[in-house]
Parts: structure tokens; sequence; C-alpha cells
């Protein structure tokens, strides 16, 4: 793999020759913005950022990097949390923003084509305009593009009733690290034809192949979506309140935060508490509220968490803005505390272990970070917990990223004592892979590594991303 960070002359004339004079950037800006993600933790120094348009543009990208190896990083929104579109290391970026296309609608199979480029909302916004639902959700909607959502398998804030991107997957269109162009699944239903290597491709980050196209599910609309936001003393109460709606309803979203993350919104953002009274956590549950006894089912459900002593306090929402104002609450956080250089772990186990992981994990943390601020939040109810610790303003950020990896070996020890993962939707990339082994044997990393040799032979794809 070459080390250099300046392309010859020629390789430059070929890129230039394969997507435009125009379509590649070699400025300064450019490199640095397209050469990074969310992630703060590594300097990006990119070669060259390309942006092709086509199918047959990627393919003889790929096709170029091959015969000269060099190492290819796919950008498409940038919104990954741990470094997978980073390109600190010469590589050339594929930025995806100029392939950015809805095709091939179909009402009778409800699915769409979309090119890796099509912003999320975008797709929501088509879905809803034909009347359905694409149901993948995040605060990041308006900016990630699908073909990042489908490299890190995104999850999102509805994930307990539709489930991560990999369900609403139907077919893909991937250029291999070879250079080989492959259609998987055609978007059938029912392919039972030998290996579907379409589920390779989610969640591999980039580093067996490209994602160009994606043909995406679509569902009805959810009608009269309604929000309840309830005030919990103790965490475990937070799961109490779980099984008792879950026994009697069906919920399109359970969510968490903590008090700290709450007066973080509240205090940066033009928003109000939801409610006078304080709470250690809160909970935010959804609902479609179809039928006449469904609120009465709510309320009377809200009333027997409250008799064990298990809600403090709650709202429900009345109408859309409202119900906008209560997400808000709950989705805004990471925007709020970026500002603190937060240091994430991204973390799930099995719901019904939640409780006892995540008091394990903050008694570690509060041991150790005693003067640091630690924010709660996450999608609960799937077993996803997000932690993070905002570094001070007086601290440099070498010594706080130091400091905040000695203590995430402890608790991603946690983590393998419950079986659960080290990144529960973030993706591994570039902060992760060396905890790789706390979520999976060894077996299956070698395992891992051969497929990347099977698919990306020369290295060439994303490389030193998930593992070396």
């Amino acid at each position: 793999m070459s080390d250099q960070f300046t392309l010859s002359a020629a390789v430059l004339q070929t890129l230039r020759d394969i997507v435009g004079e125009d379509k590649v950037r070699l400025d300064a800006e450019s490199l640095d913005t397209y050469g990074k993600d969310w992630t703060k933790v590594h300097v990006p120094k990119p070669s060259a950022i390309v942006f092709p348009k086509t199918v047959e543009q990627v393919q003889a990208i790929v096709r170029l990097a091959n015969e000269h190896e060099l190492a290819l990083v796919p950008s498409g929104g940038r919104t990954g949390l741990s470094g997978g579109a980073v390109a600190a290391y010469g590589e050339i970026v594929v930025a995806f923003d100029a392939m950015n296309q809805i095709s091939d609608f179909n009402p009778v199979d409800r699915s769409v084509v979309c090119q890796a480029g099509v912003i999320t909302e975008q797709l929501q916004q088509f879905a809803q305009e034909q009347g359905l639902f694409y149901p993948v959700d995040f605060a990041s909607s308006g900016s990630s593009q699908i073909g990042g959502n489908i490299g890190t398998n995104a999850g999102g804030i509805k994930v307990i009733k539709y489930g991560m991107t990999r369900e609403w997957v139907a077919g893909l269109k991937i250029v291999t690290g070879s250079g080989d162009i492959l259609d998987l699944n055609n978007g059938l239903a029912k392919n039972n034809a030998g290996y579907d290597l379409r589920q390779l491709f989610i969640g591999a980050e980039g580093t067996l192949g490209f994602v160009v196209e994606a043909t995406m599910r679509l569902t009805r609309q959810p009608s009269n979506l309604t929000a309840l936001v309830l005030g919990v003393p103790e965490f475990s109460a937070i799961m109490d309140v779980l099984n008792t709606f879950q026994s009697d309803m069906d919920l399109t979203a359970f969510e968490f935060f903590s008090e700290k993350a709450l007066e973080k919104v509240v205090t940066h953002n033009d928003l109000r508490r939801p409610f006078e009274t304080k709470a250690e956590y809160y909970a935010l549950l959804e609902f479609e509220n179809t039928h006449e006894d469904t609120e009465s089912l709510a309320m009377t459900l809200f009333e027997r968490c409250v008799e064990e002593g298990w809600v403090l306090d709650g709202t429900m929402s009345q109408s859309i803005d409202q119900l906008k104002n209560l997400w808000r609450l709950r989705e805004d956080i990471s925007e709020t505390i970026s500002q603190w250089t937060p240091y994430k772990n991204d973390l799930s186990t099995v719901v019904s272990r939640v409780p006892g992981f995540l008091q394990e994990i903050e008694t570690i943390v509060n041991k150790n970070y005693p003067d640091f601020e630690i924010i709660w939040f996450g999608h609960i109810g799937d077993g996803n917990v997000h932690l993070n610790i905002l570094k001070p303003d007086e601290l440099d950020k070498e010594i706080f990223l130091e400091q905040c990896n000695r203590v995430s070996r402890w608790i991603f020890e946690i983590v393998e004592k419950y079986r659960g993962s080290v990144s529960a939707e973030h993706g591994v990339g570039l902060l992760k892979k060396s905890y790789l082994p706390y979520s999976r044997s060894h077996t299956e990393i070698a395992l891992m590594k051969q497929v990347k040799q099977v698919f990306d032979p020369k290295g060439i794809m994303n490389p030193g991303k998930i593992f070396d």
C-alpha cells in the first residue's frame, strides 16, 4: 500500500478522466471536510477527494486503485461516530454526494431504488409523498446517506418496532474491492438460493466493497403518533415501565435519558422541561394512538406505574408540535453535548440484563471519572445505551482521551461479562477496533479477515477499519 500523501500526476489525470475535471478536489478545505466524520480523534489527511456520478465511474476508480495499490475511503454524510469514514493516511476519499437519485418506485412491492448518496431524510420524504413510510430514523437523518446507513447497519430511535437498516434492504448493488459489480438479492422477499451475500456488506463499513445502489423497502405510515415522557426515580424502574407498557401496547419507540442530559438540552436550546418534577432518569415512549381507547389505556398504564413508585410524573403529547418538542428533548442531546468533545461508548446487551449492566458500568465510571460529567441516554427498548464522558474545558484533549481509553477497557470487560457489544450501532471503524475481541471471538475475527481477503484481495477498501 502506498504511503504517499501526494498522488502522481498520472493517477490524478486518470481520476479526472474518470469523473471529470471538476469532480476531483485537492484544496485544503475539501481534504479536511471530506476526510473526516463526526469523531475528532484522528487528523484527516486524504490525498484527494473524488465525486463519482455513476456505478461505472466507481468501478473505474476501484480498478485504478487496484492497479496502483491505492487506499480508498467511502464518504457519505460523514456523521459517523467511530472513525469509519476518516482518511488519515493519504487515502483517496470516494464521496457519494453526486450519486443521489431515487428511481424505480414500485407501489405493489413497496420498494424504491436509491443511489448510495441519497440522504436519509430524502428517502423519508419520498416515502411520505407516496403515502408510505421509511422507518429508520435518527438525529442525523438530515445529512446521513443511505450508503453510509447500510455500511454501518444504522439503527436509531424506532428499532424496537421496525428493526435496523438491515431489515429494509431488499437488494444491493456493490462494487467489490476487486472492481467487480454484484447485484444482490434483486429485491426478493424470499430467496434461499445459496448464501445471502447482501448481508455481508450490510454493516461492513465499506471494507469489502462500496454500496453504490440499494433497493429499499417501505411500509405503511404510522397513524397519530403520540409520545409520553415519564420521570423515573431510578434506572431499574425504567425496565418496569417498559415491561408494563409492552405487555399491553405496541410501542414504536422507547428511549431514555438522564437528568444531566435533560439539563444540557434545556439550557442550550429553546426548550422547556416536560414537567416541573425532576427525576434521575426519563423515559420517552411513542405509540400509535389509533383507537378511542388507546389513550385511555396509556393513561391507565401510566397510573399503574405511578402507584408502583416507578414513575414520579409524566406528560403526553396532544399535537404534532408537542410530539416534536418532546422528541427534541432526546434527539438534541448529541448535538448539544458535542461542544464538550464527548468520549462516546455505544454499548448493548439483551434488554433483560440492562439494569445490572448499566449499574456495573456506572460504578466503574463514577469511581474513575470523579471529576468528569457523565451523560447517559439511549434506545433502551432494544438494549442499547450511550455513555458520554464530557471533556472538562481546561483539560488537554490528548490527556482526556488517554484517561478515557484506560477506563474503557474495564468497561468492555463488563460488556464481555454480559455477552454484549462494544458497538451497538455506530460501527467499529478506527476507534473501536482494538476492543473488538471483547465482543467477537478470535475465531470470528479470523474468519472476518478471510472474508475481507476474498472480496478485497489487495486491501484497498477502507483499510485499517474494523481490524488491521
